[in-house]
């Protein structure tokens, strides 16, 4: 089975082709010559990764799944979930993003977060959601040099060190992303037409 992954994010199509059975074969936008600039303009994780899916599905004609990734901080009211990416402004820029996250912080203690992932999964004219939620903590300094976004700075509940500091395969084994795409390939791997 063709699936298109609806991302220009290389490290993200890594991490979820290890994931996936062989007998899907994974293409990014790229794969499918889709340099369209899909506008995410939902309020909600699951409203973009629906966008992204619906447009790929109408416009292009495959299978897709996209996701939607938000860092939900309980200190800033869930800020910035749905505008992690760009919570610095534009350019979309993951170091500003962590500079901004760090010096809000700087007077709380209350640094519990979570990532949240939702994917939605267009199949053969149905539509399917999936969520992928990992709780954790943000740090007072970054801390690892690998992963992407606020990796950094991020703790993961029962973890020692930051995502930034694990491999993916580690990663994977726990993280929001990881368990939503988990969700995805059972189901994958159990449905029938």
């Amino acid at each position: 089975m063709k699936l298109v992954f609806a991302t220009h994010n290389l490290n993200k199509l890594a991490e979820v082709q290890k994931m996936l059975p062989n007998t899907i074969e994974l293409l990014s936008l790229q794969d499918i010559h889709c340099n369209d600039d899909i506008e995410e303009t939902a309020t909600t994780l699951e409203g973009n990764a629906q966008i992204k899916a619906n447009y790929i599905t109408e416009h292009y004609g495959y299978n897709c799944f996209a996701d939607d990734t938000g860092l939900e901080v309980a200190a800033l009211q869930n800020a910035p979930g749905v505008y992690s990416a760009r919570y610095a402004g534009e350019p979309a820029n993951a170091e500003n993003n962590m500079q901004k996250l760090l010096t809000e912080l700087k007077n709380t203690s209350d640094r519990k977060a979570q990532f949240r992932t939702a994917i939605c999964l267009n199949l053969e004219g149905k539509q399917f959601l999936f969520e992928g939620v990992c709780k954790g903590e943000i740090l007072s300094l970054k801390q690892g040099e690998k992963g992407f976004g606020y990796d950094p700075v991020f703790k993961p509940e029962g973890s020692t060190v930051s995502f930034a500091e694990m491999s993916s395969e580690e990663k994977n084994n726990i993280s929001h992303r990881g368990l939503a795409i988990e969700k995805l390939v059972q189901f994958l791997k159990t449905y029938t037409h």
